[in-house]
């Protein structure tokens, strides 16, 4: 059984302490440490469970440590553990800067241990569910809409909603990345709250992500394009469709949905598919998964070296953007 604790009792430490505790089968969970006494004081109690008194004490119980503190934190929280030779579960993005998460993948590789970042539309079963459809897609589509929460202006939109689209794309789009350009507008903080990005690859796929966090609805939906298929994926109503096309043999079913493409050319019959989704708890699949990982000495579903990709490409759209007088900063 594996030894875990959390670093950070804000609103997703605390979801994570609630679902590390109710993952009895893969976890022992020893307690947190929060820097806020009158908050750890009020989850320990909350969730009867300790409450550490430093990063250095809970880390010497443990045999994964779960962070989910707030970004700025990230570096120096997972230093001390990977220093300390033990797992890491680190929350999106995983670090401020790629040079920040260079200096953990080295750590990580020299304690030879586990670390899995937070990317967590990953395991939603939404997306799950497209993957066995998601074939070498060429144009992708998506947006990221929220309504204004205080909580996540700590980081530009990029880092806090972007980010999660970009690692999806990466992750099926096996292509280095050839060019990024992007535009944003700062509405009502000092850093864009609504942007826009391209990112073309070198296999000519090409992918157009918006998001804002001042949206008056939600919506975290992507489009992905591909030969003779369209697969859209709702991440919110973690709802999926497929439109495929195939080409007609012999005389179609009076019935059947077809597209004359012109002399010449077959019929394409056209075909929707909307799979029934098992609702599951993303954020509980990706902590099992983790543990999974440890235990049988796999790659984590989502490894440090994605993570740093992500928030590369993240860092290049935020350049982007200060080059085009878009992103305000400390020197501006």
């Amino acid at each position: 059984m594996l030894k875990v604790g959390v670093l950070g009792a804000g609103h997703l430490g605390k979801i994570h302490i609630r679902l590390l505790k109710e993952l009895e089968d893969v976890y022992d969970f020893v307690g947190f440490y929060d820097p806020n006494p009158e908050q750890a004081a009020q989850v320990a109690k909350e969730f009867n469970t300790k409450a550490f008194s430093s990063i250095e004490e809970i880390i010497e119980h443990v045999d994964v440590v779960d962070i989910v503190t707030p970004t700025l934190a990230h570096f120096d929280c997972a230093s001390m553990a990977l220093k300390a030779s033990r797992h890491v579960f680190i929350e999106k993005p995983i670090t401020e800067t790629p040079e920040e998460a260079k200096t953990l993948m080295n750590l990580a590789h020299e304690a030879n241990v586990k670390v899995q970042v937070g990317h967590v539309e990953r395991f939603n079963p939404a997306f799950q569910a497209a993957l066995p459809y998601l074939e070498k897609p060429m144009f992708i589509e998506t947006h990221r809409l929220a309504q204004f929460n205080p909580r996540g202006c700590d980081v530009p939109v990029v880092l806090d909603l972007m980010i999660h689209d970009l690692d999806i794309i990466l992750s099926v789009v096996k292509s280095s990345v050839r060019r990024v350009s992007a535009s944003g507008v700062a509405v009502v903080s000092d850093t864009p709250d609504i942007a826009n990005a391209r990112i073309e690859f070198d296999n000519g796929a090409v992918a157009n992500l918006t998001a804002s966090r001042i949206s008056l609805k939600n919506m975290r939906k992507s489009r992905f394009f591909q030969r003779d298929a369209y697969v859209s994926v709702d991440f919110l109503t973690k709802e999926m469709e497929v439109v495929t096309m195939t080409d007609v043999q012999g005389e179609p079913d009076p019935f059947d949905i077809v597209m004359d493409l012109g002399p010449g050319k077959p019929s394409k019959k056209i075909q929707f598919d909307k799979p029934d989704i098992q609702e599951t708890n993303a954020i509980k699949e990706e902590l099992r998964s983790f543990a999974l990982a440890i235990n049988e000495n796999s790659t984590p579903a989502v490894t440090i070296e994605d993570g740093y990709a992500a928030l590369s490409i993240a860092h290049q759209i935020l350049e982007k953007l200060k080059f085009s007088g878009n992103l305000i900063t400390e020197n501006n």
